[in-house]
């Protein structure tokens, strides 16, 4: 305390000379003294004019309050295990964004939702987890509803409503909770492109996507992209800093609005496609050998998946000349909207059982076709993910047999040419007509009836005992019949695999004993843990 008394007396006696000026002490006690010599007072330095620098200040809750609309999501996931598919496979947690919109509905990514067993959500000042359950997912466009059965739960919050595609350079803000963190999180960009893009939950759709320049990592998916107080588009992708910085994007509203109008009868019923490959005509010899004018418009069609519904009514060789009545360039763009965008985007907004007028030359004779009833073609569910489902797969003599798809390649990441080759030429070469499941020997549990069989991992399963294989169905019906011997002819060269049937039947409890194998099959895609009305919606 004296201490603290001294320094504030020395404070004091030290102070700013105006104030001593301002408050003068009186004089002390002095001996007089002879008077000091004038001195010339020198000239007090220029003062500076303090000029205030004004902070600037952003317009406060440009968007309203999006804190009573945003919700954080936690799911508990349990992802598939293509190596073991028998078992339940790995839990998993992750944390998104979510946004209340009409009727009690949360909007949010499918890859936020996916493969989960258990969802929280938690609103903005609420210190509770609500349990959540699905309603719908879209896994070929990255969207999923949900909600929440607590009758207080919506009780204050904002519905958002949703607006147009924005501007390029415009600004818009991005919410969410990224990286995990349990407060709302804002960061701004500019909108840099509008394009067609993979989305990689699917890894096979491509649909219309917008890249902007704000930050979106981790936690963000699923939030709303905001611009004048409406929704824009829902965060959901983004690059890696060693690959781009500040590239992020967001679904926009065109994709937003026909997932929503698509689940209102109850029932996704995916994207329609016209199921076709086609190349641009920008070569003006190309153009001059099919008797095209050089009006740059056309595309050539190179391939017609049989599986599809442009199959009896399209052919390779035939130009795309209009769709709809948009005149396609020969770079494969029409005008929508007022802005270019793939022609296949005239496709994109239409729904199953939908038909599509196309302008063709063919033969060098225009002429007009209408494909009737749009769908989705199967064979292209092969080379994208699947979600909630379990693993197809058939178990036999300690020998693993699953159909290819990406799920697969990715846990077990072959090098074998031909199983690529099946893969990435499936559609192209219509191999699914021939297989329509690639049935592949993925992998062996070692036991006495099947030693010496590593060399047939990863062949692909062409016939059993002179009958071709096609489905895992016909595999499956095969291995029931009870010849002395099953002789497996894999795709390619080589000696067949030969398996003694009365020893793999006497082998059958042990082999699932000793691998802990609950299930010798599932031969179909059916729903994982999923009620049957969620199972019906996704």
């Amino acid at each position: 305390m004296k201490r603290l008394l001294i320094l504030v007396c020395i404070a004091w006696l030290f102070g700013s000379p105006s104030y001593a000026q301002q408050n003068n002490p009186a004089s002390s006690p002095v001996e007089p003294q002879a008077p000091l010599p004038a001195v010339p007072a020198k000239p007090s330095p220029p003062v500076q004019a303090v000029v205030p620098v004004p902070v600037p200040v952003g317009p406060r809750k440009p968007n309203g309050p999006v804190q009573k609309s945003l919700v954080r999501i936690t799911a508990t996931a349990v992802e598939p295990d293509y190596k073991a598919p028998w078992n339940a496979g790995g839990i998993q947690r992750g944390v998104g964004a979510g946004f209340v919109i009409s009727g009690n509905r949360i909007l949010t990514n499918a890859h936020v939702v996916a493969n989960s067993r258990y969802l929280t959500v938690e609103r903005e000042g609420d210190p509770n987890k609500y349990p959540a359950t699905v309603q719908f997912v879209a896994n070929d466009c990255d969207l999923a509803l949900i909600t929440v059965s607590a009758p207080d739960f919506f009780k204050n919050m904002l519905p958002l409503r949703f607006g147009e595609i924005p501007a390029l350079e415009s600004t818009v803000s991005a919410y969410g909770y990224p990286i995990g963190g349990e407060r709302m999180s804002v960061t701004t960009g500019i909108v840099s492109r509008i394009d067609f893009q993979l989305y990689t939950h699917s890894s096979i759709d491509q649909h219309l996507a917008i890249q902007i320049s704000a930050q979106i990592n981790p936690g963000n998916s699923g939030g709303p992209v905001m611009q004048d107080g409406k929704v824009a588009g829902v965060a959901f992708q983004g690059y890696s800093g060693d690959v781009a910085q500040g590239v992020a994007y967001m679904i926009p509203t065109p994709v937003i609005n026909r997932f929503l109008k698509d689940v209102s009868d109850g029932h996704y019923d995916k994207y329609v496609d016209l199921a076709i490959s086609y190349s641009k005509l920008q070569n003006p010899a190309q153009r001059r050998f099919l008797g095209l004018k050089d009006d740059d418009r056309g595309v050539l069609v190179s391939t017609v998946v049989e599986a599809g519904p442009s199959a009896s009514v399209l052919r390779p060789g035939d130009v795309l000349l209009t769709i709809d009545g948009h005149p396609i360039a020969s770079d494969g763009n029409v005008e929508l909207d007022g802005e270019r965008a793939d022609f296949q985007e005239v496709v994109e907004r239409k729904f199953k059982g939908d038909s599509v007028k196309l302008d063709i030359w063919r033969d060098k004779q225009p002429t007009t076709v209408k494909i009737e009833f749009l769908k989705t073609a199967w064979p292209y569910l092969v080379q994208g993910h699947s979600y909630d489902v379990r693993p197809r797969y058939l178990l036999y003599g300690g020998l693993l047999f699953q159909p290819l798809n990406l799920d697969l390649l990715e846990a077990y990441r072959p090098t074998d040419l031909r199983l690529r080759h099946f893969f990435e030429y499936f559609i192209l070469e219509q191999l699914y007509l021939q297989h329509p499941d690639v049935i592949v020997l993925t992998n062996i549990l070692p036991d006495p009836i099947n030693t010496y069989l590593a060399p047939y991992r990863g062949g692909i399963v062409d016939e059993i005992n002179g009958k071709k294989i096609r489905t895992l169905d016909e595999l499956a019906s095969a291995f029931a019949e009870t010849p002395e011997h099953f002789v497996i002819r894999m795709i390619g060269d080589g000696p067949p695999l030969v398996l003694d049937r009365n020893k793999v039947e006497a082998a059958r409890e042990r082999i699932k004993t000793r691998y802990n194998v609950l299930k010798e099959k599932n031969l179909e895609e059916q729903p994982a843990s999923k009620s049957p009305q969620q199972a019906n919606n996704i």
